[in-house]
């Protein structure tokens, strides 16, 4: 992949960083008693409270509940997020310690459809790494629980672009999702879309040389 001319890079979280299980995820569910689950859970793009909770227009609290009405049993705030979490598995440690070396050489900016509660366990389980924080390995970090906003919509890139001033035309976007892709495409932004667990490092070949 020619990369001449990139200054900046968005890279997505989740399948691009951080390896998924979403049938993990929906089995823990399942177990809990809520059954129906499987509709409103994508690797890419969440559906109904799920989708409201990325957006950020459910609390953490509020989307426990949502997942409460459904249960014919209660369950407690641990459980819950025991088993939305089961989602997460984990970043390789090559992909965190490239992410330093790209930082030398690019602005690097995170840019992921999340919420509260994912992202907590982010923070404990996958940046604590090497004595490092979250903000190490990122110029400025996107997520859309906070913007109130999602991928693919092309508000959230709008809002990104206008926030750090950023070149479309240097950038480049890893993401997995080809929606996510073809709106970044459409403001002109470059895009790679890795497969499923793809070591993407390899698209830069012998660029990251600088630091």
């Amino acid at each position: 992949m020619d990369l001449q001319g990139v200054k900046t890079l968005i890279i997505d979280f989740g399948g691009v960083l951080i390896d998924l299980d979403r049938q993990r995820c929906i089995d823990s569910f399942v177990e809990l008693g809520f059954p129906d689950v499987e509709s409103m859970l994508d690797m890419c793009h969440q559906h109904g409270f799920f989708l409201q909770h990325e957006k950020g227009l459910l609390s953490d609290e509020e989307f426990r509940e949502e997942i409460r009405r459904r249960m014919p049993l209660a369950v407690t705030n641990a459980q819950i997020d025991e088993a939305w979490n089961r989602f997460l598995v984990g970043v390789p440690a090559y992909k965190l310690d490239f992410l330093l070396q790209l930082r030398s050489c690019y602005t690097v900016y995170l840019l992921s459809n999340t919420n509260g509660i994912h992202w907590q366990w982010a923070l404990q389980n996958v940046f604590n790494y090497k004595g490092h924080r979250v903000e190490d390995f990122f110029d400025r970090i996107f997520l859309s629980f906070e913007m109130k906003m999602v991928k693919p919509d092309a508000e959230i890139f709008r809002r990104v672009i206008a926030e750090t001033g950023l070149n479309p035309t240097e950038t480049l976007l890893i993401d997995d999702a080809e929606s996510n892709c073809r709106t970044a495409r459409s403001l002109g932004i470059r895009t790679y879309m890795p497969q499923l667990h793809e070591d993407w490092r390899s698209i830069f070949k012998t660029e990251v040389v600088c630091g």
